[in-house]
């Protein structure tokens, strides 16, 4: 395996243009390499910026090097340290090229300004600049103190910064090669790149050339590598992003005083917990404990065509109906995903050829058009599993609605809308009448289901909500399922059976269905009115 000193020596010597980006932490720096960043700058704004101090040294270099040990604990891709101005004299450069290389880093790149530095954009045409042989002692004192060859060490020079002209920025970058530097970094606060190319030009590939174009952003890209620049750096952009996300993510939480319109645009935090590395130690624990817990899967039912959407069904399954430019079933099947279920099962019927989802198992109800939902369950029983989600494909709702039944710890649950039973719904509704109503001054209540009804019956003013078409099962919870399915198959009238039957089978059983209640926050997509509906519930989601 090539040393990651070895990999950023081989990203300057390049005869391609690289790319590093930067980051400021452990979760930041696994992000740089799943997008594929063959590099990582460690930036000293940035690594300041996440400690909530200012740029000027005000961090130790002790604070910054336990930082980037994390950040190289958890990639495999080279580590170039924004080392200021080396946090010191010659002898704090030696110290810290040892520490570095301790702790997995593949380089450092010190400027030549005076400690303790200031960041190049605050007056730093007022800034004073080191004394040449002086800092020529600091790149050779590096250099000497590294036990890896491929270890390097970058002169950043800020003479366009301090206001000087390109025959001081030459005169002061061949000095430092002299001295040893592996790579020349260039800089300039100017917004367009005249600086940088004219000295790039006269520069003329005496070492690797590095530029930071943070200012001069807009400079398209084929110009660097007329230039024959070798590494660019994209410097500050992910703190950048993350202030500006958690910015209007505070102030909507502020304003709004609920996480629920919020929760579906950020992150999962299990996506948090898979940046973190959870996935290694659940397999670890598989390993040591023989853990022997399963994976979750879910069952998606989509056979129907939709009859009430006339004409938008002519050619597709009403699943595969866009809403805000995205399907139905993509967006029932993202939702699975983000909970953690990657086994999903979709049962099709009408214009089964037309089912496209990235990431799921097609079953076909060759019988769909005189069947009913039962028989689609049926054909989907090789996909059975012990933690098993079950829904209908119109379904749209918030992140929280299929978090909370995932995380139930019991055999069997459901999902009611306590809202009355004809707010927002199209189609036939699903009465659902419990053991109690809901008291949403309690969290978590012990409620069970104690029948489902789709029409009004005597006492159907005392329902307590609507099933939404969501069930659960763990453990014992299949069998119980897998019992009442046998059952009722048995019946004349099977064909024409609900997943209403099948819930109100398996408590005549006696077994306890759990009930947990929401109040509104998703819908059943059966009408157009329905799909302007859903445009409205899903815009920004």
């Amino acid at each position: 395996m090539i040393s990651k000193p070895a990999q950023l020596r081989s990203l300057l010597l390049s005869d391609e243009l690289e790319f590093i980006l930067e980051a400021h932490n452990g979760i930041s720096s696994r992000i740089v390499e799943e997008a594929g960043f063959r590099g990582i700058w460690a930036s000293g704004l940035a690594l300041s910026a996440q400690f909530g101090v200012r740029d000027n040294n005000e961090a130790s270099w002790t604070q910054v090097v336990d930082m980037v040990e994390f950040m190289a604990d958890v990639t495999s891709i080279p580590i170039l340290l924004d080392g200021d101005t080396g946090y010191g004299n010659f002898n704090n450069m030696r110290r810290l090229v040892r520490k570095l290389e301790q702790r997995g880093i593949a380089g450092v790149c010190i400027e030549d300004k005076l400690f303790p530095k200031t960041n190049s954009f605050i007056a730093g045409d007022r800034q004073e600049l080191a004394d040449i042989n002086e800092f020529c002692g600091k790149i050779a004192a590096g250099k000497d103190s590294q036990t890896d060859d491929d270890f390097c060490v970058i002169a950043r020079v800020e003479a366009f910064i301090a206001g000087w002209d390109c025959t001081e920025a030459i005169r002061r970058a061949e000095a430092y090669r002299a001295a040893g530097a592996d790579a020349i970094l260039i800089h300039s606060a100017h917004s367009q790149p005249d600086q940088i190319l004219e000295f790039a030009t006269e520069w003329a590939n005496r070492a690797p050339l590095v530029i930071v174009p943070t200012k001069y952003y807009s400079t398209p890209t084929e110009q660097f590598r007329h230039a024959n620049i070798s590494l660019v750096i994209w410097a500050n952009h992910l703190i950048r992003s993350a202030v500006s996300a958690m910015q209007e993510t505070a102030a909507r939480i502020h304003a709004e005083q609920t996480l629920v319109e919020v929760e579906d645009d950020i992150c999962s935090v299990k996506e948090i917990f898979r940046l973190q590395g959870a996935d290694e130690l659940a397999d670890a624990e598989r390993r040591y404990f023989l853990d022997s817990r399963k994976e979750a899967s879910a069952i998606i039912l989509a056979a129907s065509r939709g009859d009430e959407l006339a004409s938008l069904t002519d050619e597709r399954p009403k699943v595969m109906l866009p809403i805000n430019g995205k399907p139905l079933l993509e967006r029932l099947v993202e939702r699975c995903k983000k909970q953690q279920i990657n086994n999903v099962t979709v049962v099709a019927g009408y214009k089964a050829d037309k089912i496209a989802a990235t990431g799921i198992d097609l079953v076909v109800n060759e019988n769909f058009a005189s069947t009913g939902e039962l028989a689609s369950l049926a054909c989907a029983r090789a996909s059975f599993r012990d933690e098993m989600v079950v829904m209908y494909g119109d379904l749209i709702f918030r992140g929280y609605v299929l978090r909370g039944l995932v995380e139930s710890d019991r055999e069997f649950t459901i999902v009611v809308d306590s809202r009355a039973a004809d707010v927002d719904s199209s189609g036939s509704p699903d009465f659902a009448y419990c053991s109690a109503s809901d008291d949403r001054s309690l969290w978590g209540q012990d409620v069970t289901l104690e029948h489902v009804s789709n029409s009004p019956t005597a006492n159907a003013a005392d329902n307590h909500g609507r099933w939404i078409g969501m069930f659960r099962t763990r453990a014992s919870g299949r069998q119980w399922l897998e019992r009442a399915l046998d059952e009722l198959s048995s019946r004349a009238d099977f064909e024409s059976l609900s997943l209403r039957d099948l819930l109100n089978q398996i408590i005549g059983n006696g077994h306890p269905i759990r009930v947990i209640y929401i109040h509104g926050h998703w819908l059943d997509v059966n009408s157009v009115q329905d799909l302007e509906k859903a445009g409205v519930f899903t815009a920004g989601h």
